[in-house]
C-alpha cells in the first residue's frame, strides 16, 4: 500500500534499505529496551526495530491514515499512539531509559529536540536518541565554537547531550525526495551536566547574544547585567569578542550568574 506524503505534516518517507539498516544498528536495541519511534511513516524502520526484539515498542503517529495502516501491518506487536509528537506527554516513561528513534519533520525538529532537552534527569529518561535532521540543522547542532554555524542550538544541545554524527543522507533515500540532504545524529544524555535551574533561562541568554551575533558581547552583557564589567572580569571575558567566540561553558556560567540574580 502506498501513501501520498502530506506536506502539512512534513512527511518524507525513508525507503532506502541500507540507511534503514544503519539507523536500526545505530540504536543498538536489545530485549530489555523500551523503544519509542516518533513519526514511523509506513513502518519500514519499525520492522527492523522489531527484529531486535525490544521489550516494548511504542510508535507516535499523527496521521490517522498511517495509524490505520500500521495497526493492520503490526497488530499487537507494537503500541500505536495517535498523537502529535509535540503534544505527547512522556511522564509515564521518565525512568525507562528509553531508546528514541525519529525521522523528525524538518519544520518542527528543533522544537521537538528542545522539548526533550528540557526533561529533568534526562539520563534516567533516555539511553539514546537516534534522530534524523535536515543537514543544515544538524550542522548547527554539532557546530563548534568559532565556526559560522555555532549558536543557540549547539549550546543548548550540548548542555545535556554528547552528540555524534553518523552519516549524511541523500534526498534520493526518501519518497518524496526532499530538496536538501539529511543527517543522522546520535545523542547520548550526559550523567553529569552543568547545574542550571531552568532551561528557559539558557534559551533566554543565548537568544539575547545570538540575535545580534555580529555585535560585540559588551552589548548583550550590558543588557543582562547592571554590573556587566565586574561580571566580564569575573569570567575573564574580552568585551570585544563576538558571541560565536565564547564556548558552551561560558554561556552556562553566564546563565548561572543570571539565575542567581533572579533569586
Amino acid at each position: 500500500m502506498s501513501f501520498f506524503a502530506k506536506r502539512s505534516l512534513g512527511q518524507n518517507f525513508l525507503n532506502d534499505e541500507n540507511i534503514i539498516n544503519l539507523i536500526s544498528e545505530t540504536g543498538d536495541v536489545n530485549n530489555k529496551d523500551v523503544v519509542i519511534e516518533v513519526g514511523p511513516g509506513t513502518g519500514k524502520l519499525t520492522e527492523k526495530i522489531l527484529e531486535k526484539n525490544p521489550k516494548d515498542l511504542i510508535v507516535i503517529e499523527k496521521d490517522k491514515r498511517l495509524v490505520e495502516y500500521l495497526n493492520k501491518k503490526f497488530g499487537n506487536k507494537i503500541k500505536i499512539v495517535n498523537d502529535d509528537m509535540m503534544e505527547f506527554s512522556y511522564e509515564d516513561f521518565y525512568n525507562k531509559k528509553l531508546i528514541i528513534f525519529g525521522n523528525l519533520p524538518y519544520n518542527i525538529s528543533t522544537q521537538i529536540l528542545t522539548k526533550w532537552i528540557k526533561i529533568e534527569n534526562l539520563d534516567s529518561f533516555c539511553k539514546k536518541f537516534v534522530l534524523m535532521f535536515q543537514k543544515e540543522v544538524a550542522d548547527r547542532i554539532i557546530a563548534k565554537t568559532n565556526t559560522k554555524n555555532y549558536g543557540r542550538l549547539s549550546i543548548i544541545s550540548n548542555w545535556k547531550m554528547e552528540i555524534e554524527k553518523i552519516a549524511d543522507i541523500e534526498p534520493s533515500c526518501f519518497k518524496p525526495a526532499p530538496k536538501v540532504k539529511s543527517t543522522l545524529l546520535v545523542f547520548t544524555p550526559k550523567k553529569k551536566i552543568y547545574n542550571l535551574k531552568d532551561p528557559k533561562n539558557l534559551e533566554h541568554i543565548t537568544n539575547i547574544f545570538f540575535s545580534q551575533k555580529r555585535k560585540m558581547i559588551k552589548k548583550p552583557l550590558k543588557f543582562l547585567f547592571k554590573d556587566f564589567q565586574n561580571i566580564s572580569k569575573k569570567l575573564s571575558l574580552d568585551l570585544n569578542l563576538r558571541p560565536q567566540n565564547l564556548n558552551n561553558f561560558t554561556y552556562y556560567k553566564i546563565c548561572e550568574i543570571y539565575e542567581n540574580l533572579l533569586d
